[in-house]
Formats: C-alpha cells, structure tokens, sequence
C-alpha cells in the first residue's frame, strides 16, 4: 500500500523524484548518467508546465508552478556541472602534461578544490545587481536635454541642406549657418530659463513638503537620528506623490475598502515595482548594509573551513561553510543559488575526522555492531514514546552536539554569535522601518490586520536576496547539532516506524507494497523538503504546516486501511502519537540544515503565529529534531 497522498502525486513530487535520482547517481562518480536524468528532469517539468499553460485560466499557474521553475533552473546547473566534468575527464587521457586552468570571469575562493566558484558576492556587486532594477525606467528629459535633443535635429537638417547645395551658393550656406546659430542659441536661452524657474518651484515645493513633515513629526522635541531621517524621507514620499498619480489612487481604494487584504498586497507589490519611490530605495539601502555585513563573515568561515580541510581530497566547501555530501547522499539545491540546500548530511567518516576531535575512526564492523545494539535497545520500549516525553520535559538533558572543534574555539564561536545576534538585531529594525515608513505613506493601512499583511509582503521582498548568506552564518553557528543530527539520520535512516514510537495503526500493515523510492509518509517528507526551495520566513513556515498536515492526512488513511478508526468525527492522531511520526518523517528527510532552518525561523516569525497553528507545527519539529539527535548519543536508552 502506497504511503498517503501517494495515489495522486502531484508533478511536483514527481519531478523532484527524478531529480533526486539524478543526483544520487551524480553523487556516485557517475556523470554521464547523471546528465542524462538531469534532462530528463527538465523535459518531465517542461511538458507539465506545458500542459498546465494549455489548461488557461486560473489553472494555468498553480502554487506549484514557481517551485517547478526553481527545480529545473537547479537541474540545469547540475547538468552544466556534470557536461563540465565530462570534459574534463576527456583531454585527460590524451595529454601528459597539466594543462592551463581556463581563465574565468568569475570570482573564486577558497576551496581544497581550487576551482569552485564563490556562491557568495562581494557587497558592491551585490549592490550594482540591486540598483539595475531602477535602470529600466523610463527618466523625465529636463529643459536643457530636451534643448540638446531639438539642436542636434536642427544641426542634421542644416547638414543635409547644405549638401544638396551647389558650390557657387555660398551666400546661400552662409544664411543657413547664422540661422542654425541662432535657432540654437535661442533654444538654449530658452531651456536654461525654464530649468531655472522650475529650480525654483522645485525648492519652494520642497521647502512646503518639508514644514508639512515637520508637523507631521513634533519638532518642539528633539528628534532622534532615525526620527530625523524618517521626517526626511516622508518629505521625499510627499515629493514623489506630487509628481505620480497611482499613489492617490491606491489611497482611494483602500479607504474605499478598508477590510480588503487583497488590496494591501497587491498595494505593497505595485509599490516595490516603483524603484525610484523613496521606500524601495530604503529597501535596497537597507538590504545592501545588512548584506555587507553578512559577506565578510561567511566569507571568513570558508576560508578557514577551507584551510582545515586541506588533506582530505574527499572533502570539498560547501557555499555555507558546511561540507557537501559524500556519494549516497540525495541533497537538492535551490535553483536560485549555490548555497541555500547544501548540507552536512551523509558526510559519513570523512565528515567525522574533519568536523569533530572525538575518536571516531570506527570501522564498518563496528558501526554495524553499534546500529544493532541500538536497534535491540529501541526494541526494549514496546514502540512507546513514553521515554520521549520524559526527554522533552527535562531540557537540561537535552545534548548540545559532540565536543569543541579544534579549528573553531569557544571564543570564536561565541564571536560568530554575538555577531549573528547583532546582525538579527539589524534586520529587525531595518523592517520596523520600512514598516514605519509604509504606514505613514499610506494611512489606509494602519489596522491590525493590513499591518500584518504589509509586513510580510515587506519581509517576503527584504529576505529574498539575503536568506541565503544569512542560513550560512545560522548553519555555522548550529554546525556541532546539524553535525549530531546528520550522523544519527546516517546511522538510523533504516529504522523503520515501529522502533522509533510509531503505532503499529499508525503505518502501512503491508509495506512492502511500496513502490521504488517509497514509504510510510513519504509525501510528507518531500513536503517538508520544499522548505528549502524558499527564501522567506513565512512561506518556510507554511512548508512545516503542510508537511504537518500531510502527516495527518496519511494517518487517517492508515487508520482507515486497517479499519481502526479510533471513533467517528474523532481524530486519527493526537499530539503523542505527532511527535513520533514527525521524528520518522526528519530521519526519512536527511535535511539536517532544518535545525538552522528552524532557529531562523523562530527568530524572524511574527510573535502573532508562534501563538498559533503555525508556532505549534515549528515547535514540534524542533521537538522531533532534538529527540532523533539524540538518538546518535543513546540519551533515550531505557
């Protein structure tokens, strides 16, 4: 019987099996055939998206559709990768001698590998990619551009005049060269009083904008820097609202309809297309000075990674200061950069030398000795979840991953978190203050619940380009637990349900009737991973909600396979029966970059969701990710 939700798979899935495909087996030193599943990858989403778009209409784009975009755009750099080894492996056979590394244009850092490219931009080409977005618009000619413009007209119809003249015209030429003269000269004149007086009811108007901020803000008080600044850019708000019509308009429909959450995103997107309004240049601005602060960090640890590395030809830097995972590992990478779905998984003993000082050179036999002991001690529990719950209701015996890494000292360690508490702090106040900003350009959204609905139209644009050196910096920080956890998913992938608390109701009786690549709850395994493929912090969370709900939805079809509906109208599951299935599902996942995920979230998320569904789905997962990190360390042995 098919895990739940498996009877109608979604293209999504699908495609996202191929992929995973494709990458084991590029994973597994096999590049040729790797390259092969990549296209077939992206010819599988190509003729889906093809056939939603001859559906029209509404069904044309589904919430899936952007998410299908991002994989193949990922496939296709993995299959740029893989035609890149390809021709490498060729001239191989043929030449001698060591041929000249090929001149890049693009920037290169540290890497054991010595030619991975940096995932990571430097700030100043960051902010160049930021400020082209403004450079499409269309810009107002001023009187002196527009009197250029005239004159060179003038002076190509002069020219093409005088060549049609005979030579014994010459006072013919001459008449039509002091005309040219004047008409230019006249133009000119003309232009430069026209910029003069609109100079000057420029500066009145801007003189006029600037008393109504001033009452806007109290003045008999001393302002603080950034009250002053916000006077200051509320006046250019007023400015560029003299000079544009859509900003009344949109003010007239939201007090038209004030309830109407719709008109508050669609408001906040029309506002951001906009790059010369005073708020997405804050925007940039602001994005800029925090990225700036990111880079040199995250750039920092790869060097050092880098240089603790070196001797392990296996080993190779991952963008986010992690290592990539070793053949056999199945990671997908989002589509939009290097960095954002790499991870420490299944780094197996290469990544046991390199990140930790306890011995651990065990050899096959004992790690095979060592799974069987815990499986037999796992078995003792009669799949209850009891020892779970005593676990999760004493913290302070909760592990904190294995000891001190040699390369990374506790007071660098406690530096990369107080710098990542400071740069947290940063980000808050930069959205406080475009927040800020927004409701004073537009009074119409000053309720509780356009207030929210801005906000995450502001937090969905500001996290965009910045989430990925941001989840680099948290995964340094998490790296000893992600460490911990990636080894407990290496170790106990294979454990099935039962001997993790699982009800035995509660999953297939006949699992062996699953499919290739298929097994209990896998929908909501691959629920959960889409987590990665976003870059903001709500619609991460909704990736855990659904992955949550999944895991419901498959239950109640197990339950209703074995005909042990508990009663009707009640629940299938209840939350001890939740945590054991959400420890399986994170074991299934192999993603243990979801504890750096969750710490992040738990940060950025509004304080309005931690208090609901969405915070009590975060909270669990966090739950079942310390609960199957301790697996590795036996704390739960009765």
């Amino acid at each position: 019987m098919a895990a739940g939700g498996d009877g109608a798979v979604k293209p999504l899935q699908s495609a996202m099996k191929l992929a995973a495909a494709a990458i084991e087996l590029d994973t597994g030193n096999r590049p040729r055939e790797a390259y092969v599943e990549y296209l077939k990858s992206i010819s599988y989403i190509s003729q889906a998206l093809l056939e939603e778009a001859a559906k029209g209409g509404s069904d044309a784009m589904t919430p899936d559709t952007p998410k299908m975009l991002k994989l193949a755009e990922q496939c296709l750099e993995r299959a740029k990768s893989s035609t890149a080894v390809l021709g490498k492996v060729k001239p191989a056979a043929h030449e001698r001698g060591p041929s000249p590394a090929p001149i890049s244009r693009h920037r290169r850092v540290f890497s054991d590998e010595g030619g991975k490219l940096s995932p990571f931009l430097p700030p100043e080409i960051f902010q160049k990619l930021q400020i082209t977005k403004a450079q499409g618009t269309k810009k107002e000619l001023t009187p002196l551009e527009e009197a250029s413009l005239q004159n060179q007209k003038l002076r190509a119809a002069y020219e093409a005049r005088v060549a049609r003249l005979n030579p014994s015209q010459a006072v013919q030429k001459t008449s039509l060269t002091l005309t040219l003269q004047r008409q230019m000269m006249e133009n000119l004149v003309i232009a430069k009083a026209r910029e003069e007086t609109l100079q000057r009811k420029m500066e009145e108007r801007r003189l006029r904008l600037q008393e109504a901020a001033n009452r806007r803000f109290s003045s008999n008080i001393a302002l603080t820097p950034e009250e002053q600044e916000q006077r200051v850019l509320y006046a250019a708000i007023l400015e560029y609202e003299q000079d544009h019509e859509w900003p009344k308009l949109w003010k007239a429909k939201l007090k038209k309809n004030p309830t109407d959450l719709s008109l508050v995103s669609g408001l906040i997107s029309h506002l951001l297309s906009f790059p010369e309004h005073p708020i997405p240049q804050l925007l940039t601005k602001l994005q800029h000075a925090i990225y700036s602060r990111l880079y040199p960090i995250v750039s920092q640890n790869l060097a050092d990674l880098s240089t603790a590395s070196r001797g392990f030809s296996s080993l190779s830097l991952d963008a986010e200061g992690l290592l990539t995972p070793a053949p056999g590992g199945r990671k997908l990478r989002s589509s939009q950069s290097l960095y954002c779905m790499a991870s420490v998984q299944e780094n197996k003993v290469n990544l046991q030398h390199s990140l930790s000082t306890a011995p651990l050179s065990e050899d096959l036999a004992t790690e095979s000795s060592l799974q069987e002991g815990t499986a037999a001690r796992l078995a003792d529990r009669e799949s209850s979840f009891e020892d779970l719950e005593r676990f999760l209701a004493a913290p302070e015996s909760w592990p904190t991953g294995p000891p001190a890494e040699p390369q990374a000292p506790a007071e660098k360690k406690a530096s990369l978190q107080e710098q990542l508490k400071a740069i947290v702090k940063d980000i808050h106040n930069s959205v406080d203050r475009l927040l800020s900003l927004a409701l004073l350009a537009f009074e119409g959204l000053n309720t509780a619940s356009s207030k929210d609905q801005c906000l995450a139209r502001i937090e969905e644009a500001f996290f965009s380009p910045l989430w990925a050196p941001l989840l680099a910096l948290y995964r340094r920080v998490y790296q000893a637990r992600e460490v911990a956890l990636s080894r407990s998913m290496e170790r106990h992938r294979n454990m099935p349900p039962s001997e993790i608390g699982v009800s035995a109701n509660l999953f297939p009786q006949d699992s062996k009737g699953h499919t290739a690549g298929s097994y209990p709850y896998s929908t909501a395994v691959q629920e959960l991973g889409l987590i990665l493929l976003e870059s903001c912090p709500q619609r991460k969370l909704e990736c855990i909600v659904r992955a949550l709900r999944v895991i419901c939805e498959c239950a109640e079809e197990y339950c209703t396979a074995r005909e042990s509906w508990p009663q009707p109208g009640s629940a299938a599951i209840g939350a001890d029966d939740l945590l054991p299935i959400l420890s399986y599902v994170v074991l299934k996942s192999d993603l243990p970059q979801l504890v750096a995920e969750c710490a992040a979230l738990e940060e950025f998320i509004h304080e309005g969701y931690l208090i609901g569904e969405e915070g009590y789905c975060l909270t669990s997962l966090q739950s079942a990710l310390s609960y199957v990190e301790s697996l590795h360390g036996g704390v739960l042995v009765k």
